[in-house]
């Protein structure tokens, strides 16, 4: 975000010193000031401090929301509301953004254009939500609704990620425990073993083989993971590569089910939450698409897109996508019939979200003897490797 401080004249001649943000250049600003009858004298750019944001939790936009909610429902002016919002919130990088917000709206800016310079921070759905309660006269029951949505879909993102802490965890360590013995154990022995003049049997020349490769080539390895680091990261901005990720992640193997089930939760539930509170359908499916980030998901919604305009109902249409649980095709049919469309799939994803639930626990009983049989590969190998030589030798002496 750009801030200019600038020296101008009104008409009478009189110079006067002011700032101006949210504008690129200083022809712009030119333009700015002669639209009020002022002309521009000098301008500078003002240093901003290059201190990095930290991330905003999501589940202080919750918080946020929520109280934004409450104090507009009480009747607080939304000026008021941000303000005091502003003089609570505990982080200092929330609390300039709330500031900005803030000043944006008082020189005439409307909510979702003053929201969305922090899209990063405000979703496509919290923004859509803003934009229909604010144009349909909902604000206070949109920004309700928003605040459920985040807390929901914060509470599912922490389920999955706390439940693969265990496994992340464990994986991490035995890396660094190979790592260590490859650097430091192995070089010991391999000393000892030139000593001992002995034949090293397969194990053991791949152990020391290996360590030898990470003391010595070090640098080597680090170039080639800082290059598929790059590399990596490139792909992942072609439309193309990312489309067959996506695609993998709802067919890889164990975890496909559960990708699915993550995908179709987020997608469903923004599309029944932005359904409820008067955003038209087509809107509503455009924004879920985006708030789902896949590739497959941003397809079928283009495509259910197409069957309202021509007029069919989107729920029966539901059932032709097997990415689909039949249970949610169902209660969709269900809440078209009598008009409770939205209420139905938030059901819908309720139980969706208790059976993500059940499918992590499941994966996870899996995947512990799984990450236990294979630590106990890889020690038993470097064992064998290491004491295989030493034992060959004390026979040899007996």
């Amino acid at each position: 975000m750009l801030v200019y401080e600038y020296t101008a004249k009104d008409e009478t001649g009189s110079k006067f010193s002011g700032t101006y943000k949210d504008i690129d250049n200083v022809a712009m600003l030119r333009e700015e000031l002669a639209k009020m009858g002022y002309v521009l004298v000098k301008a500078r750019r003002r240093k901003t401090s290059m201190r990095r944001r930290k991330r905003i939790n999501q589940m202080e936009v919750a918080a946020f929301a929520y109280e934004f909610a409450g104090m507009y429902s009480a009747g607080l002016p939304i000026l008021k509301c941000l303000e005091t919002s502003e003089e609570q919130s505990e982080s200092q990088d929330f609390k300039e953004i709330l500031t900005d917000i803030r000043e944006s709206i008082e020189t005439g800016s409307n909510l979702k254009n003053a929201f969305s310079k922090y899209r990063n921070v405000f979703s496509d759905f919290f923004l859509g939500m803003l934009e229909a309660g604010e144009s349909g006269g909902k604000l206070a029951e949109a920004l309700e609704t928003s605040a459920k949505y985040l807390e929901k879909r914060a509470d599912l993102n922490r389920k999955v990620k706390s439940a693969f802490a265990y496994p992340v965890v464990v994986s991490i360590m035995c890396f660094v425990v190979v790592f260590c013995l490859l650097v430091f154990v192995i070089p010991i022995f391999s000393k000892l073993y030139k000593q001992m003049h002995a034949s090293l049997p397969l194990p053991t020349q791949v152990l020391v083989g290996l360590s030898s490769a990470v003391r010595n080539g070090w640098w080597a390895i680090l170039i080639v993971v800082v290059l598929a680091g790059i590399v990596l990261r490139w792909l992942s901005r072609s439309p193309r590569t990312r489309a067959r990720w996506d695609a993998f992640k709802l067919n890889m193997p164990i975890f496909a089910k559960l990708n699915r089930m993550v995908v179709v939760s987020h997608f469903i539930r923004t599309f029944a939450m932005l359904a409820s509170v008067g955003v038209s359908l087509i809107k509503a499916l455009e924004v879920a698409s985006q708030v789902a980030h896949n590739t497959k998901m941003t397809e079928v919604a283009k495509e259910l897109q197409g069957v309202i305009e021509a007029g069919n109902p989107v729920s029966k249409s539901l059932r032709d996508y097997d990415i689909f649980p039949l249970m949610i095709a169902q209660l969709a049919v269900a809440g078209e019939e009598v008009g409770e469309l939205p209420e139905m799939l938030n059901k819908g994803v309720d139980f969706l979200d208790k059976d993500i639930e059940r499918t992590i626990n499941s994966l996870l009983v899996k995947l512990e003897p799984a990450l236990t049989v294979i630590m106990g590969a890889i020690v038993g190998f470097i064992l064998i490797g290491v004491y295989s030589p030493i034992y060959d030798y004390m026979r040899h002496l007996k």
